[in-house]
């Protein structure tokens, strides 16, 4: 039988080892345990070093949802995403998730095919630090509830008018002016656009810098195709109904590089055509597969490893400041010339 001497509390006896368990073990109070191993210097140092090695003794982790309680901060950064068949946002994803781990923060990713409104919510029962929707898109009023929870709110290369949201996005419409005029130059004439996701802001402002760079250039209005998202499948099915309506067309900037691709192996196998001789190809982000000798494809490159270093800049601005006004951000990309478009080089807004 167990006598007036306190039992020992051994890791194999329970399931996860608590503060409660260390403070009975250490002979202290659980509030003092809990300042100690966040390092409180109001514990005195020996005090601190001797729990902070009993801890480690028992095989304690910390239960960062616990400890969100104590700090009233979750330590928590929530993703959403949509449907990423675009491989640009897979490629931020990893960068950004690596990012916020040196910072000691934990990312949840939250996924739909259809929108993010449903995950809100869960996400409001979790409270976290702050949320970052990539590859989503979301309505204003939606937006607002988060508001209303007091979470702060990055979107990542998209914004919503009117919403109280932080954007980080690539300058669009500088980007799609600058191909337009590029392509003027390079003796293009009859040039065309396969559209994405028509809701989105980023094809929203790359058709309209586009269009501001033909009527700029003196050009005829382009043949556009409503394409419905941002995928291989647009382009292609894209590319066969723009030439079914106007067979002059030379040249087609696509709403990113996913869809570039689907239009350029439209364009060899059921067009029977030469790229870029008979039709040029632009599209925009700059993947991975954009470079390789199979696409070879010209493309405006997104900065997307500034645009992950201005998301960590607003993390630590709400850090500070759940309630900080929130910052817009548009930096321009780069035109990457590769054999699909043989145009001069150059970067938005030089």
């Amino acid at each position: 039988m167990e006598g007036a001497e306190q039992k020992r509390i051994k890791q194999s006896d329970i399931t996860r080892i608590t503060v409660k368990d260390i403070a009975i073990e250490a002979g202290v109070s659980v509030s003092t345990v809990s300042r100690a191993l966040a390092n409180d210097p109001v514990i005195a140092k020996e005090t601190r070093e001797r729990i902070t090695m009993k801890a480690k003794e028992m095989g304690y982790r910390p239960n960062f949802f616990a400890r969100g309680l104590i700090r009233q901060r979750s330590g928590v950064v929530a993703l959403f995403v949509n449907n990423i068949t675009n491989p640009f946002y897979p490629e931020v994803l990893v960068k950004l998730s690596r990012r916020l781990q040196k910072m000691k923060l934990h990312t949840m990713i939250f996924t739909s095919d259809d929108g993010v409104e449903d995950s809100v919510p869960a996400l409001q029962e979790i409270n976290p630090d702050v949320a970052i929707l990539l590859a989503a898109t979301m309505k204003a009023d939606y937006l607002q509830e988060f508001n209303d929870s007091n979470t702060p709110i990055i979107l990542f290369n998209r914004y919503v008018a009117g919403a109280r949201a932080s954007a980080i996005c690539c300058d669009n419409i500088g980007g799609g002016r600058l191909v337009a005029e590029r392509l003027a130059e390079s003796g293009r004439r009859h040039l065309a656009f396969i559209e994405g996701l028509a809701t989105a802001s980023t094809n929203a402002d790359r058709l309209t810098g586009y269009l501001e760079g033909i009527d700029a250039s003196g050009l005829p209005d382009p043949v556009i195709h409503s394409g419905g998202d941002f995928s291989y499948e647009t382009g292609y099915d894209g590319m066969q109904a723009l030439f079914a309506r106007d067979q002059r067309i030379d040249a087609v900037f696509c709403a990113n590089d996913i869809i570039a691709v689907g239009a350029s192996d439209c364009i060899r196998r059921e067009l029977g055509l030469r790229i870029p001789e008979d039709i040029a190809i632009v599209g925009f982000d700059d993947i991975a597969l954009a470079s390789w000798p199979s696409h070879d494809l010209t493309t405006v490159r997104q900065p997307m490893d500034d645009m992950i270093e201005c998301v960590i800049t607003e993390i630590l601005r709400f850090q500070q400041n759940r309630s900080a006004v929130p910052k817009q951000y548009f930096m321009p990309g780069e035109l990457i010339i590769r054999g699909s478009a043989k145009l001069a080089s150059g970067r938005v807004n030089e």
